[in-house]
């Protein structure tokens, strides 16, 4: 192994185990001698002896409804641009940029429906 690239990340909790805080550094990042502040993380690992995902999901008691939609947007924006770069199916990952697409229009439609 010619590198070793490490990254942590420290969740503060409240009483009840709620995320109050999420902080993370990167020892690759421009930034790494400081822990960076974040409001929600998606991380998710391939098992690949058991062909599952493990994921850990997280949100701060910050996190606005309008950003959490802004944030599954762009996710799924980038796991389409993912999806693309790692397979030959082009034509999937423009079916789930769609999809993003869809789903934030739909969620910008219930928040006007919301402010009537």
């Amino acid at each position: 192994m010619a590198k070793l690239s490490t990254i942590q990340i420290q969740v503060g909790l409240d009483n009840d185990r709620v995320p109050e805080k999420i902080e993370w550094r990167a020892t690759d990042s421009s930034e790494a001698d400081r822990y960076q502040q974040a409001k929600a993380m998606l991380i998710s690992f391939w098992d690949g002896a058991d062909k599952t995902a493990l994921r850990i999901d997280l949100w701060t008691k910050q996190m606005m409804v309008d950003e959490m939609a802004d944030f599954f947007f762009q996710t799924m924006m980038t796991m389409a641009d993912t999806y693309q770069r790692a397979t030959p199916y082009k034509d999937m990952a423009d079916d789930l940029r769609v999809f993003a697409k869809d789903f934030y229009k739909k969620f910008e439609e219930k928040q006007k429906e919301e402010q009537k």
